[in-house]
């Protein structure tokens, strides 16, 4: 069961990230980055407290835009939410101001988890890393 949830959150960090970063404008800077473990934690923890808020507020888009797809939203690219009727542009604003913040709660700047994210895509030990950082977390708060 906690696999599951892993990689169900695993999948929610490529979708929560995509709400802060293009990966077009950071591919060439987070090029053979490396992450520590306090950072990696910090990522992993950022992803795990923003995943209900994401769940929630893409559930409230889809039922407003209805049959139509959701267009990615970044939260650096106010353009991208040009899209979204009104209330969803709202709830999409605030989703990316509560994650902001969340990041920032966690000790990492908007820069390094959107490096990160990037990374991540590219390098399969860092990949691991924090798949393996996210699995034990949840283990440590189902334990609690």
């Amino acid at each position: 069961m906690q696999k599951i949830l892993a990689q169900t959150l695993f999948f929610g960090i490529f979708t929560s990230a995509s709400l802060f970063v293009s990966n077009v404008s950071l591919k060439s800077h987070a090029q053979n980055q490396s992450f520590n473990n306090t950072q990696i934690t910090s990522y992993a923890q950022a992803v795990l407290a923003m995943e209900p808020a994401r769940q929630q507020a893409f559930g409230e888009i889809k039922r407003m835009v209805g049959d139509r797809d959701v267009p990615k939203i970044v939260c650096n690219e106010p353009n991208s939410m040009n899209g979204l009727p009104g209330k969803a542009r709202d709830i999409a604003v605030n989703y990316c101001n509560h994650s902001q913040k969340i990041v920032g709660d966690y000790g990492l700047t908007i820069d390094q988890f959107n490096r990160m994210t990037v990374e991540i895509q590219s390098n399969n030990n860092l990949k691991r890393q924090v798949y393996n950082t996210l699995i034990r977390l949840q283990k440590n708060t189902n334990s609690q």
